[in-house]
């Protein structure tokens, strides 16, 4: 090695950020084992890299004694003496025993050890950089999939999406950009491993906060979200300004905010709704869009039993259960619909609720009327 060689390990200080110090700390520790391998020597040695020049040396280390039991690890006091006066029994005395063509053997190392070095530093990076990313949003070019995998290059690094974790609409080609929810990253020998969902429900919540500012800025906070990916999902949003309707804001005007998501998210139908700590109120409102005519709460099961209109029964319970299910993830309560008529049979439904409720159908009715008129 040579003062270019050192001039270069300065430059990578200085580009990767990589300490010129540990560089030449491991090349010294790689020339130890390369030493023992290629001269056969089971002697204890020393290699000490000149930092100015880059000159190599190598210096075998014996322990003094009394008497020599092994030449290779030892050497007799009137020995080490004749070297210098001042050894005493148990110091350690340095030889020099660097081969003659030893620095063929140490370019070879040094080369080899920077570049692992350089290559587990960039990892580092890069998995430091994607750590602190996790259950974020990235942007992508799909490179290319197999029967398990998309993957996505992110620049710096290639991702993987799990088949089952792209959304049945999903059609993806070579080229194609995606947005993805960074759902794990992991340091491993081959370096990070970096795993992407978009039918995770943190992948809808923060297309809500790019979307939505009031989100972003924590005037509105999204309590839940509940997801069937490409089919349809639940928000509960709630408002921390009494003057901001959280729902109109993450509609946004004319359904501007939740269309751009809905567009994303291939057609996706979303049901925003209003969070309440009162779970009455919270359950009613995620059976939207069904009216619902009474909650019964009961706590000792975390289970509510909900009265909706005959009308109503079957969007309350949706195509194949889905509203139900959604709203029972959203709410994290059981949720047992019954119609009005089944309520009426059992005796759940008294008169008050029952005058209440053709009320309500009555004024209903009017409006319809009303609105036909005007059209």
């Amino acid at each position: 090695m040579n003062t270019d060689f050192m001039e270069a390990l300065d430059a990578i200080e200085k580009e990767k950020g990589i300490s010129k110090d540990v560089l030449i700390e491991a090349i010294e520790t790689a020339l130890i084992s390369g030493y023992k391998k290629n001269f056969n020597s089971a002697q204890n040695v020393r290699v000490d890299i000149n930092r100015e020049t880059g000159t190599v040396r190598v210096f075998a280390r014996k322990e003094v004694v009394e008497e020599v039991g092994d030449p290779r690890l030892e050497i007799s006091l009137e020995a080490a003496r004749g070297m210098d006066p001042s050894y005493e029994v148990g110091d350690i005395v340095e030889i020099e025993v660097t081969p003659r063509d030893f620095g063929r053997i140490a370019a070879q190392t040094a080369k080899q050890v920077v570049t692992q070095r350089i290559r587990e530093a960039e990892r580092s990076i890069i998995y430091n950089e994607f750590i602190d990313r996790e259950e974020d949003i990235v942007t992508g070019i799909v490179q290319r999939q197999d029967g398990r995998f998309i993957y996505i290059d992110l620049g710096r690094a290639e991702a993987l999406m799990p088949i089952h974790e792209k959304m049945p609409s999903d059609q993806f080609t070579h080229g194609d950009r995606v947005k993805a929810y960074i759902t794990k990253v992991e340091k491993t020998t081959k370096g990070p491993l970096i795993l992407l969902s978009r039918t995770h429900p943190g992948f809808l919540k923060r297309l809500f906060e790019l979307e939505v500012p009031e989100i972003y800025d924590g005037t509105v906070e999204i309590k839940s979200v509940a997801r069937e990916a490409g089919d349809r999902s639940k928000i509960a949003v709630y408002s921390h300004n009494e003057d901001v309707d959280p729902v109109g804001a993450c509609v946004g005007p004319k359904g501007a905010r939740v269309q751009t998501i809905v567009q994303e998210l291939n057609g996706e139908k979303i049901d925003i709704v209003q969070w309440s700590d009162d779970p009455v109120v919270y359950v009613a409102n995620a059976l939207s869009p069904a009216k619902v005519v009474r909650v019964d709460v009961y706590d000792d099961q975390k289970m509510t039993q909900v009265i909706v209109p005959d009308y109503q029964l079957s969007l309350a319970i949706g195509k194949r259960g889905q509203n139900a299910r959604l709203a029972a993830k959203l709410t994290n309560w059981k949720i047992d619909i019954k119609s009005e008529s089944e309520a009426e049979e059992k005796g759940l439904l008294n008169r008050d609720e029952q005058v209440a409720h053709e009320d309500m159908l009555e004024e209903e009715t009017t409006e319809t009327i009303d609105d036909r008129e005007q059209s």
